[in-house]
């Protein structure tokens, strides 16, 4: 149960309504997760959703890129309710399940793709020292470019303030979905570690070459 009102259209002011309907007209078409929290402030709101539009899907980065940064950050916080719609979107967006699984499980995943552990690297070190090598930042850099490694950190950034919102308030799962995140006894303080990914067997291949 959440710990503040989450406000049906019925119980909505005018300017909380028209944000409902805005994002129900937009690419999410429902209203779930935190935005049923900061619908207690419409102007935040309102921005929120817009940052969140552009950072989910209008990135130059793939689909697939994006979901695992964003999965990695869920499992981070052990966030439910982000978890549940992106490692669907992930999987959807061709995201092997077994990496899907290996991360909500607190496992290495093993990740062919380059690019895919490029991401997952650079989304753990970020998540879990809140600072990059310059290693890991110049692979990125270099396969996705300034702007994919801009938009990479905000991204993360995005879905970290997310995540809070989420558990600060408990947001709860849609009706009739069950919990997929167990809390792991690994834990350093509520915060999920993150393993390093599973040696590769495909050479390393820059993004522009391989799209």
């Amino acid at each position: 149960m959440a710990r503040i009102p989450l406000p049906t259209p019925a119980d909505m002011s005018p300017e909380q309504l028209r944000v409902h309907e805005a994002v129900l007209a937009g690419p999410r078409g429902a209203v779930i997760g935190p935005l049923r929290a900061l619908i207690h402030s419409p102007d935040l709101a309102e921005r929120w959703s817009q940052l969140g539009e552009f950072l989910r899907y209008r990135t130059s980065l793939p689909a697939r890129l994006n979901e695992l940064a964003i999965i990695v950050t869920a499992r981070r916080w052990t966030s439910q309710v982000e978890w549940l719609v992106h490692a669907r979107a992930a999987a959807a967006a061709g995201l092997p399940q077994d990496a899907i699984a290996a991360i909500r499980e607190g496992r290495a995943p093993h990740l062919e793709d380059a690019d895919d552990r490029a991401v997952y690297e650079f989304a753990c070190e970020l998540q879990q020292s809140g600072k990059l090598s310059d290693e890991t930042y110049a692979r990125i850099h270099e396969r996705l470019g300034a702007q994919g490694v801009v938009e990479l950190t905000a991204v993360i950034g995005y879905y970290t303030m997310v995540s809070m919102t989420l558990n600060a308030h408990e947001i709860p799962l849609p009706d009739g979905e069950a919990l997929q995140l167990a809390p792991l006894p690994q834990a350093q303080g509520g915060l999920t570690p993150l393993p390093a990914v599973e040696a590769a067997s495909v050479a390393d291949q820059p993004a522009s070459e391989a799209r």
